[in-house]
């Protein structure tokens, strides 16, 4: 098991997950005018699943988990993003990635006071 897997458990990975679903949610969001865009999203729970498996890693993850959106009403120029639905999911998101990352930044200020012997 690696250092940084003992250390920080499953949040390592849920926060690179999070980081990269982030980002391929801007990237919807930042298509929303495009003509024949497709929305991609991941599938968190299996990603985290996949990462956190033996030898697995956030790239595989991420890999495995990525599917394409199935829009609630279709448009005319062949683009799938609804443009109120990633940014709720970005929000969500968001609100998430900051929750994992405020856990390791605990987990690390222990680790910090502990190594200094307070």
């Amino acid at each position: 098991m690696p250092l940084e897997d003992s250390l920080f458990g499953v949040h390592g990975k849920a926060l690179a997950l999070r980081s990269q679903r982030l980002s391929l949610l801007a990237s919807n969001i930042a298509n929303a005018s495009t003509p024949g865009y497709k929305a991609r999203d991941i599938d968190f729970e299996a990603a985290l699943k996949t990462a956190t498996g033996a030898g697995g890693s956030a790239t595989q993850a991420i890999e495995s988990a990525m599917g394409y959106r199935v829009p609630l009403q279709s448009s005319l120029d062949g683009n799938t993003v609804e443009l109120s639905t990633e940014q709720t999911l970005f929000a969500e998101n968001a609100v998430k990635y900051r929750t994992t990352l405020s856990f390791l930044e605990g987990r690390i200020n222990t680790i910090n006071r502990a190594l200094k012997g307070e």
